[in-house]
This record gives C-alpha cells, structure tokens and sequence, in this order.
C-alpha cells in the first residue's frame, strides 16, 4: 500500500509501550499490515514494529531471505505477529551485532536468549506458537522489544562496542536494521 517513514530514536512514540490488537480481520490491521510489509522490504530489514512507523500497536513483522544485510544469517519465515509474549527457553546469552531502522547508520553489540519461544497470533486472529533458535530468536527478540519502547542501545552492556556502522565495518557496504 504504501512505504512509510521509519521513526528514529528520540521520538517520545518508541519509548511507549504499545496497545494489545483487540480486533483481528480488519481492514485497517490488513493495511498496517501492508504498510508496515512494503516500508521494511523498501529498506531491506529483517523486521519492523508498528511503533517505528508511529501506530502504537502490537504489531511486529519479520522475515529474512538472502539478504545483503545478513549474509550470514539462516532464513527466517516471513511472520506477522500480534499481541506477541516472549517465553526464554534457556538462560543462555549470546552477543551478536545489530542494527535498527530507527538508529540508522549505527551497530551494537547485543546479549539476547538463544532459545525462545514465541506465542501470539496472526492478523485474522489464528494461533502462532513457535519455538526458535539462533537469528531467528534474536530478530523476535529485537522486534518485540519495540512494542514495550526499547530499543537495542537499551541493552548494550558494552558501548565500547557501538557505533558508527562505517566505523565498525570500514570495509562492509552495511546498512541499518
């Protein structure tokens, strides 16, 4: 439908937290929805919340292919997910870099669980349960983080390691989360 403005860091709307979907099968949620799909493959993201383009909702999608962002990284199934809890499957952490469509231009060095699961539902109100491993738990944990106004330098243990992406990575081509 349409690419919308990704909201940046210092915006009063990101630090929110975001309002439970009560109605499922609208066609308002079916244009978020649309909106929210057409900005983050415009931009090349691996996810996007409703807040980063101004609707405080909880409303999070995700899903990487090969992507010239994330060589590296396995597939993730493109997911819409509402009104999503987050249950850690284990108490391990491990730091990975990311990045983040309302911090652009900068990377940071990030603990997230390694093993999660997921509840929530999909934009006609069906069930999604899901337990992830690796990329996969990290993006969920990153999008979802969103939806309860936190953003990932909010997790940073070490701001030694964040920064300008260009500076980090003289020489990747990298762009933002």
């Amino acid at each position: 439908m349409a690419i919308k403005t990704v909201l940046k860091m210092g915006n009063p709307l990101l630090f929110e937290v975001a309002k439970k979907v009560e109605r499922f099968g609208t066609p308002e949620l079916d244009t978020l929805i649309q909106d929210m799909q057409d900005t983050m493959v415009s931009l090349d993201g691996a996810g996007l919340a409703a807040p980063q383009i101004g609707v405080s909702l909880q409303v999070v999608i995700f899903g990487v292919r090969k992507n010239k962002r994330y060589p590296n990284a396995e597939e993730v199934p493109f997911t819409v997910l509402i009104n999503p809890e987050i249950t850690p499957l284990t108490k391990e952490l491990e730091e990975d870099w990311e990045g983040c469509l309302s911090v652009p231009g900068m990377r940071g060095m990030v603990p997230r669980f390694t093993s999660l699961r997921y509840h929530g539902f999909d934009q006609q109100g069906n069930t999604i349960d899901r337990s992830v491993t690796g990329f996969h738990a990290r993006v969920v944990q990153h999008e979802c983080d969103h939806l309860l106004g936190i953003l990932y330098p909010m997790r940073i243990t070490d701001f030694r390691k964040f920064g300008f992406t260009e500076v980090l990575f003289p020489a990747q081509n990298v762009m933002d989360e």
